[in-house]
């Protein structure tokens, strides 16, 4: 390949109905420009960009912390084989295959791989989803870097728990409808404003000059700096030699130790009820056990009262059906599979472009930053300053993020410098991401519309403008944000997988798809990965999604307690929340756009099983 073919830079090429020898055009007469990578190095730190974000270093040491450490990585790894990586290999495989016939979004892609009527109203739900994602995701960024200005400032340095929660209850506006509207250092409103500047002039950019050139520049730096805050916590030892179990070897052994330990108290029929979980040796663990059992025993006025250690193993641990469900989610959190996004990054690779290597390094980096770094920042530092208890009982996203840290760091010596480089951090990591969640929808806009990338970029610009501003209002409970999460960040994202994994292996044909995968790649897909995609993934995937809803939309508790619908119903059907019908309607209002504009768009009435109609 020549060096002009290689080159860093933008690479343009004229789409045309049969020109340039290339497969079906998109559009009749005058063609217009696309883009390309300019670099495999910049796609692969690109898409790593996209999965890296804020679920890496706060959402899964708590995932992993919540159920057992050990056990939640077998679930995690057998996660990532039998459905993580088939499905990046899956994406990465369709979008090149939609760009080479023109198409860079999921309706494009979906039209040309299915044909007929129906297959761009499929596709619809792959551009949906990440726009949806950024309306409130550009909302918790700016929180990231609110608290990384107040760090420096020297704003926060908490004293308890309680004065973590009141700073940011105001900061977000928990308080009350609107107040996620105000201005000033300590509101989220103005950085709101500064976030969304930074996104839309690095979307506007465009693929190599403004999505790569960042990530190429952002994602060695939140390496560096994740090593930085790395290293300080793993010199922490005993900060409170007052509370010697509070320390740094405490907090790997409660994320990490495949076995858990718990104390247990005695209660009536002879049922054990669950006090806490402990970590150490043997002496440690039966210190904690008296003085609960004192503790205990001094609220009953008086009255004995028995506490039991139970160790739970990694096997007892893997039958909770939550485990898995909180592992796998966490991949699709993580690898950003099923969203839409890698489809589109990957329909501007060129024809023989490596998809294989790229992908399997793209989720490498990813996975490093989240197990290696992640793993072993954000609960160990809570752990030394905290205790296990106070750690346990903040274990999630929020929870973690933005109150035990900025407590930890309000404890550490020059605390306010190492908080607001984590902050700097994670800021950096939710750029990456929310940029990555634009694309598809510019480059539908571009498709459908056959806009330039300056109008798409202001259409959209606007669009996710009031879905952020709906985000911001509805500060109370942060309902709206809590819902567009739930059901487009979480609900349609196992649907999107579904019917991508489906035509991959079904309609597409496993042998004909990893043909297409393997085509310029230095390593090949081995050749039963097209059986586990034709069959295990789709099992896996199906299991999984029936044991969410029946979690998480009706309910029930297959690790014991009473079982009742979810909040979410609730919050629609039962007891009707404004907030929650607003998210949904966010949804529905998005999702009908753009099946109006694929169903009206010309563009999409020229092909049909990925053949030119002439």
């Amino acid at each position: 390949m020549s060096k002009a073919e290689t080159g860093a830079g933008v690479r343009k090429r004229k789409e045309g109905r049969g020109g340039g020898g290339q497969e079906a055009a998109v559009s009749k007469g005058k063609g217009r420009e696309v883009e390309h990578w300019g670099s495999r190095f910049g796609v692969v730190m690109a898409v790593a960009g996209s999965a890296v974000g804020l679920g890496n270093f706060l959402r899964f040491p708590g995932q992993a912390a919540q159920y057992g450490g050990g056990a939640f990585m077998v679930a995690y790894f057998v996660g990532l084989l039998l459905i993580g990586l088939p499905l990046v290999w899956v994406e990465w495989t369709l979008g090149r295959k939609a760009g080479q016939a023109g198409f860079h979004s999921s309706v494009g892609a979906f039209h040309h791989f299915f044909g007929g009527k129906y297959g761009k109203y499929l596709g619809a739900v792959g551009v949906a989803i990440p726009v949806i994602i950024f309306m409130y995701y550009v909302v918790i960024e700016a929180w990231c870097l609110g608290y990384a200005c107040n760090f420096f400032a020297g704003g926060i340095r908490f004293g308890d728990a309680g004065e973590a929660a009141g700073f940011f209850r105001n900061f977000v506006g928990l308080g009350g409808n609107g107040e996620g509207l105000r201005f000033g250092l300590q509101s989220v409103g103005v950085f709101v404003l500064v976030t969304f500047l930074v996104n839309f002039v690095l979307i506007y950019r465009g693929i190599s000059g403004g999505i790569e050139l960042f990530c190429r520049y952002a994602m060695p730096l939140l390496v560096v700096l994740a090593f930085v805050i790395l290293v300080r916590v793993l010199t922490l030892g005993t900060p409170d030699p007052v509370v010697p179990q509070n320390n740094v070897n405490n907090g790997l052994g409660f994320l990490w130790n495949p076995t858990k330990v718990f104390l247990e108290r005695e209660a009536e029929a002879g049922q054990w009820v669950r006090e806490k979980e402990v970590v150490g040796g043997a002496g440690e663990v039966e210190v904690e056990r008296e003085a609960l059992e004192s503790s205990l025993a001094e609220k009953n006025g008086g009255g004995r009262v028995v506490v039991r250690v139970h160790e739970v193993g990694v096997f007892e641990s893997l039958q909770n059906p939550d485990l898995w469900l909180a592992a796998v989610g966490q991949l699709f959190f993580s690898l950003s599979i099923g969203m839409g996004v890698i489809l589109s990054y990957a329909s501007y690779l060129r024809k023989n472009d490596d998809v294989v290597l790229s992908a399997l390094t793209a989720s490498s980096a990813n996975e490093f930053c989240e197990v290696c770094l992640g793993g072993l920042i954000t609960v160990p530092a809570g752990v030394a300053f905290l205790g296990v208890a106070a750690v346990s009982a903040m274990s999630s996203t929020f929870g973690l993020g933005f109150h035990a840290l900025p407590m930890v760091f309000s404890k550490m010596p020059a605390g306010e410098w190492f908080g607001f480089l984590f902050f700097v951090l994670l800021f950096i990591a939710a750029v990456t991401s929310s940029i990555s969640m634009l694309q598809p929808g510019i480059a539908f806009l571009e498709e459908a519309l056959r806009l330039g990338r300056k109008a798409s970029v202001s259409i959209l610009g606007f669009v996710t403008a009031v879905g952020a501003f709906f985000v911001l209002y509805f500060s109370a409970g942060l309902k709206v944000l809590d819902t567009l999460d739930f059901w487009a960040g979480t609900f349609l994202i196992f649907v999107f997988a579904g019917v991508q994994v489906w035509y991959f292996g079904w309609k597409m044909g496993v042998g004909e798809g990893i043909k297409e995968a393997n085509r310029g790649s230095v390593i090949r897909l081995p050749f039963f990965l097209g059986w586990v995609i034709r069959y295990v993934s789709p099992l896996f995937l199906g299991v999984i999604f029936v044991l969410w809803v029946a979690t998480n939309v009706f309910g029930i508790r297959f690790s014991g307690g009473k079982s009742e619908l979810s909040g979410y119903v609730i919050d629609l059907f039962v007891k009707p929340d404004l907030g929650a019908w607003v998210g949904v309607g966010i949804i529905g209002l998005f999702v009908s756009l753009v099946l109006l504009l694929a169903s009206n768009s010309k563009v999409y009435k020229h092909f049909a099983g990925g053949r030119n109609k002439r």
